[in-house]
């Protein structure tokens, strides 16, 4: 009977905290649309404190920041709707925008071929995505077996035996594909530059040497850190330390 009221109790506090957001970004959406995007923030914001992360929040967020021509705050909120969604056309599209405000232009370093059609091939779906589509085909190779397993004519046994080796190789790769990008995932760390400029270091202390300078809007990879300082890596592989609250993590949800 307890567990059944805990249950009873959950159920009706996830649907206060839907109904509750479904109204927050409605109020989110009205005050964008009168060109109030302050208020707007702060109302998308709620939503992220109700513990809703969400590709249209962050989206919007990154819209509403600029209008407000606050850029590190448009690129920062566009990055982590792309986390989120990977592939959504109009939010890259936005996010090009935002970055073409910014002062820094980062080449990014040369890539093979072999690579970029590699990227081009796994970044078609997100980590999730592939290893639903292994189960799927998972599933599909199972059928097909007992198909082949069960079957009479011998053009039927050929057929389903053809499709079960198909549906296990698509099973196997996207199972790969899965595994490389969760690592890949996993092993990256990026943030958004917010200080308006940063004198990067040497090393992870205020008297050391000046490597370069970055301003605001920059993306960056965080490869270490030691007390207040990051380590971060540009796209063009220049690496330095820089005061941690100068930038925001991306993957901080």
């Amino acid at each position: 009977m307890f567990k059944k009221l805990i249950i009873v109790c959950s159920l009706f506090t996830v649907l206060i905290c839907t109904a509750q957001n479904n109204k927050l970004f409605d109020q989110a959406t009205d005050a964008y649309n009168a060109g109030d995007y302050e208020k707007a923030i702060r109302f998308y914001t709620d939503i992220l404190n109700n513990g809703e992360h969400s590709t249209a929040v962050y989206y919007n967020l990154g819209n509403s920041n600029y209008k407000l021509n606050k850029i590190a705050g448009s690129i920062y909120y566009y990055e982590k709707a792309l986390l989120l969604s990977p592939n959504d056309e109009e939010v890259k599209t936005n996010l090009s925008y935002a970055q073409n405000m910014t002062l820094d232009a980062i080449d990014t370093l040369p890539e093979t071929g072999i690579s970029k059609l590699y990227k081009r091939i796994t970044g078609k779906l997100t980590f999730d995505q592939w290893a639903y589509l292994s189960i799927g085909a998972l599933l599909l190779f199972v059928v097909l077996y007992i198909l082949f397993y069960y079957s009479t004519t011998s053009s039927l046994k050929r057929w389903t035996f053809i499709g079960s080796l198909f549906a296990l190789f698509i099973c196997i790769i996207a199972i790969v594909f899965a595994y490389i990008q969760q690592t890949d995932f996993n092993n990256k760390q990026p943030a958004i530059i917010f200080a308006d400029e940063s004198v990067i270091k040497s090393e992870p202390n205020a008297n050391s040497e000046h490597v370069f300078v970055i301003h605001a809007g920059t993306k960056v990879n965080v490869l270490d850190e030691l007390d207040q300082w990051n380590k971060i890596k540009l796209a063009d592989g220049k690496t330095g330390w820089i005061p941690k609250n100068e930038l925001k993590l991306l993957k901080d949800f």
